[in-house]
């Protein structure tokens, strides 16, 4: 075993005994025996309590705002005790959040969970279908949402049937003002609701193969032992690379937080918000990416952690401004949420060589947790997803469902108390890819004798760019309705930066004509920006299928891309 590895499982075993921190037992669950945190708070209010600890120290820099712990509960508060004593509130029902990220996005959420409801938080930059599909399919009561979400929202052909509290706004007839219900109530107290660690906390959409998103169902429970499992990576990571943390604590600079990407990811949600205000350190936060913002912000605010998706770490490490800001604070440097390139290891050692480099795998069903890799392990294994959490079993299976041994490749299962608990109002879904405290992936790895997780493919048709999850088939399910278009496929298309982008492949009907403009015109309005198809080909023949009639796609990219 290598050394790094020898010390990785030195500190877990540490970590993990009886009586420490991080002590693991195992619990019936249904009809499976789970691996669980002994000491993980139950619920997500008495999580994150620790908190109010930290009184007038800053938690969040957001352009000319700055808040206090004290700031930021005494707003969540209010609003919870508005939710509950003015709107009546019920322990499960759903309430949305449909906005960019803001301040106001994480007192929201905050509020919603503490109070026993379920926090519904919505992909922003969703179409007007996209989101009312959402509010439709949680059946949310009330959505909180900035102007530009209300917009779009009002903008979809069916009515909305929740109801509206608007952010930056002074109210109306048809809304709420989000302003005004904090200032009226400031200084109340955050109501007493009886919260139970199975009890729904959460429903967060993620794209499915039917075209439609799936809403992943996480409780109490589930999210609570996946913050856990990110404060034990970190502290296991330290024990394991004692000269990088010693240097890091020798700079002076007080822990800090660059938070670049989406509120309504896990990634954002809980590696940033939930750990820091749980923990006592400050979150600087921005609107929308840009790399010579962060860069101005890393230097004015002494950030030291930096996590994003790979190409946002690229741009900021080969922005022409970088070698001229001062980056000195910069400490920790992470990339999730879609494979890293090449070009990620070489851009940091090439700008920042001294870095505490990161990177891991999870999905939005595991609540962001299996594997961890960071520090001396990450350039040990740079093609490695890291280190299994203890708490996660894995599984690599055949075609045929059979458990395939270490070093084989295979479609990943995993069984974890992280693992979502079903998909809303889907049971077919739930049923086809949940068994026995086992989930299916679709992701195609290998764990390896030492026990790092290693990633071949993704879920067969799945594209992620910039981090963002597209399903070809929802975009192939729009196209399906052109008048002018008899076939269609989606095809992943390789990018430097985003690290793939979609691309359609398109079969004309017979005497009909198209361009590619025609198509980026006729999707503009149905889809999100980021799903827009980077490419378009055109073909006269039938796309290629195999003996079940499904699109052979590989043929494609090998005509196309390659």
């Amino acid at each position: 075993m290598n050394d790094i590895a020898a010390r990785l499982h030195s500190a877990t075993e540490q970590l993990c005994q009886p009586g420490a921190p991080f002590e693991i037992e195992t619990r019936q669950c249904g009809d499976t025996e789970l691996r669980f945190y002994k000491n993980a708070p139950n619920t997500l209010r008495a999580l994150l309590e620790p908190g109010r600890g930290f009184g007038p120290q800053e938690f969040l820099v957001y352009q000319d705002q700055r808040l206090s712990f004290d700031d930021f509960f005494a707003r969540a508060d209010a609003l919870a005790h508005y939710l509950v004593s003015e709107l009546s509130i019920n322990k499960g029902d759903r309430i949305a959040i449909a906005m960019r990220n803001n301040p106001e996005w994480m007192i929201a959420y905050y509020a919603i969970v503490s109070i026993g409801a379920v926090v519904v938080p919505l992909n922003s930059w969703g179409s007007a279908d996209e989101l009312a599909y959402g509010l439709g399919d949680a059946m949310a009561k009330w959505v909180v949402c900035d102007q530009a979400r209300y917009d779009t929202i009002t903008a979809a052909p069916s009515e909305l049937a929740c109801q509206v509290i608007l952010v930056g706004a002074t109210g109306s007839a048809e809304c709420l003002s989000f302003d005004a219900i904090i200032n009226a109530h400031l200084g109340a107290a955050m109501p007493e609701v009886d919260c139970e660690s199975d009890d729904i906390a959460q429903i967060m959409y993620t794209s499915g193969t039917t075209g439609r998103p799936k809403g992943a169902v996480s409780s109490h429970g589930n999210i609570c032992q996946a913050i856990f499992s990110f404060e034990f990576h970190g502290t296991c990571s330290a024990m394991a690379n004692p000269e990088a943390i010693r240097k890091m604590f020798s700079t002076g600079f007080a822990p800090c937080t660059l938070l670049s990407v989406p509120l309504f990811h896990v990634s954002g949600c809980y590696a940033a918000f939930l750990l820091n205000l749980r923990a006592g350190r400050k979150t600087v936060m921005m609107y929308k990416w840009s790399a010579e913002d962060a860069l101005a912000l890393i230097e004015k605010e002494r950030v030291t952690i930096f996590s994003a998706v790979p190409s946002m770490v690229v741009d900021l490490l080969r922005h022409p401004k970088f070698k001229a800001t001062d980056t000195t604070s910069l400490f920790s440097i992470g990339g999730g949420g879609t494979a890293c390139p090449p070009s990620f290891k070489s851009t940091i050692s090439e700008n920042l060589g001294d870095a505490y480099v990161g990177t891991g795998y999870g999905m939005t069903e595991t609540n962001a947790i299996c594997a961890s890799c960071t520090g001396d392990a990450y350039f040990y294994k740079p093609k490695s997803a890291g280190t299994l959490s203890p708490l996660v079993e894995w599984q690599t299976r055949s075609p045929e469902g059979a458990t395939l041994p270490k070093g084989e490749v295979g479609e990943i299962w995993l069984k974890s108390a992280c693992n979502i608990t079903a998909y809303w109002n889907k049971p077919e879904a739930t049923a086809e890819n949940f068994a026995h405290g086992w989930m299916a992936t679709g992701d195609i790895g290998y764990l390896d004798d030492e026990n790092f997780v290693f990633l071949v493919d993704r879920a067969k048709d799945l594209i992620i760019r910039g981090g963002e999850n597209i399903y070809p088939a929802e975009i192939e399910a729009c196209l399906s309705q052109h008048a002018a278009i008899a076939d269609s496929a989606i095809i992943a298309v390789p990018d430097e930066r985003l690290g793939e982008t979609p691309g359609a492949v398109i079969r004309i009907r017979d005497g009909a004509t198209l361009s590619e403009t025609d198509v980026k015109d006729y999707l503009a309005d149905k889809l999100a920006a980021f799903k827009q198809p980077s490419h378009v080909w055109f073909v006269e023949e039938e796309l290629p299928r195999n003996a079940t009639g499904k699109v052979l796609k590989r043929d494609l990219v090998q005509r196309f891309v390659k």
